[in-house]
């Protein structure tokens, strides 16, 4: 039986930026999509993804955006691009395992952290900047209800700088499942694990690193000791004076559990339904937090890519 392969230019494409910059071995940040098309309203949200990748060039390293535009997987997105995944109406919001059919139905859509890891891994970008990862949700032990984000994480060679998981997830289980996948966690200038909206989860790390160049450092010690393709997760936290206050925080969120409780709200759709609420909530002070954590976490991602550029 004959096989035939598609190239992979035809579903997966970097931009010119981007492959000269790989090709060169200059530093590279990836970015997700999911916080331009879903995150953020109309015209704020262009200006967001405008203002992450200028922060990522300013830590020294070349911004590639990543996207899914009429089944082809864009590294990288030029200014039209950009306001195409900020404006078009309808757009899917994609994981991992939603790239192989939009691929063969040529559809377009923003990409989640496994969708982002696994096709800048792919690409070849070693670092990627996004605000919260997925996680084991709450009430696992009835819904069994966890991220892909885990899973990819658990066979992805990439280092992913974030502010920890959300906070509506439960993170003690999230960081046992992390544990038990062998994934390694490291607080950026911290002992504790980042809370998203919040400097601190309450959770303790078993790593603390204080440099880009210390994490750059133990990406090549991932790679020389060899072994599983797992990613490095460093856990960056919000600045104390920009977090979400952690009282309305922990109130707020109380009354979400509740709301979707009585409302029957599971599966998919809890995570945004918690998260409109908390936005609602806080009169928009959840999301202010978010964005201070994208932000730092874009920077540091930055200066890391251009550590290890360096040492490579």
């Amino acid at each position: 039986m004959r096989t035939t392969h598609q190239p992979i230019e035809s579903v997966l494409r970097p931009s010119g930026e981007v492959a000269e910059a790989l090709d060169r071995g200059a530093p590279v940040v990836a970015l997700e999509s999911t916080i331009i098309s879903h995150g953020l309203p109309q015209p704020r949200n262009l200006e967001v993804a405008a203002e992450l990748e200028r922060i990522v060039r300013d830590a020294g390293a070349v911004p590639a955006t990543i996207a899914v535009l009429d089944g082809v997987a864009r590294i990288g997105l030029d200014e039209g691009e950009l306001e195409r995944i900020a404006t078009e109406p309808g757009l899917r919001k994609l994981g991992f395992r939603d790239l192989p059919a939009a691929a063969a139905l040529r559809a377009s859509g923003a990409t989640t952290v496994s969708a982002t890891s696994f096709l800048a891994a792919r690409a070849g970008i070693r670092v990627f900047a996004t605000g919260g990862l997925g996680g084991v949700h709450r009430g696992w032990v009835e819904t069994q209800d966890e991220s892909a984000d885990i899973d990819m994480l658990s066979r992805t060679r990439i280092t992913v700088v974030c502010a920890g998981v959300k906070s509506i997830l439960d993170v003690p289980a999230t960081l046992q499942r992390l544990e038990t996948r062998g994934v390694t966690v490291a607080g950026f200038g911290t002992d504790e694990f980042p809370g998203f909206y919040l400097h601190t989860s309450g959770e303790r790390v078993d790593w603390r690193i204080e440099t880009p160049e210390e994490a750059a450092g133990a990406m090549r010690a991932q790679d020389a000791l060899g072994g599983p393709e797992t990613a490095l997760i460093v856990a960056n936290p919000v600045p104390r004076d920009r977090q979400l206050d952690p009282a309305l925080h922990d109130r707020v969120l109380a009354e979400a559990l509740e709301a979707a409780e009585r409302q029957g709200v599971s599966g998919q759709a809890i995570t945004p339904f918690l998260l409109a609420y908390l936005v609602k909530g806080t009169d928009g002070a959840s999301l202010e937090a978010n964005l201070a954590a994208v932000r730092g976490n874009a920077r540091v991602a930055g200066l890391i890519a251009a550590a290890w550029s360096r040492g490579n």
